[in-house]
């Protein structure tokens, strides 16, 4: 059991950092698509590339938490909010075809501090 928890916690951890690696290189290096998507949502340059920059500042944690377990933990609540605003702007504008990559974002945050052996919640 403790294999299978591992196996599905390395592969959701691989997830994560794809999704967001992609979404932040794509507004921080300004890809024409995104840049005319998150314009369309509402969203400006400056505030595009805000978001970009703080999803890729998630990123380089989430490396750097390969071999610091605090790190990475920090970084998945970082993201959590990132991943939360992206699945209710989708959601408002009926963009559908995006919503399911926003939503398992927000469960694959769920799904790694879960099976985090190192991050407790204490009530």
């Amino acid at each position: 059991m403790k294999l299978l928890i591992q196996i599905v916690h390395w592969a959701v951890y691989a997830y994560y950092v794809y999704l967001f690696g992609y979404a932040s290189l794509f507004k921080v290096f300004q890809k024409q698509s995104m840049m005319e998507s998150m314009d369309s949502l509402g969203f400006n340059k400056t505030w595009t590339l805000l978001i970009g920059y703080g999803e890729l500042l998630g990123v380089i944690g989430l490396l750097a938490g390969l071999w610091y377990h605090e790190i990475k933990n920090a970084s998945i609540l970082w993201l959590f909010p990132f991943a939360v605003g992206a699945l209710m702007v989708h959601f408002a504008h009926q963009e559908y075809q995006y919503y399911y990559a926003a939503l398992l974002g927000c469960i694959s945050s769920i799904i790694l501090l879960a099976t985090d052996k190192y991050f407790k919640i204490a009530l």
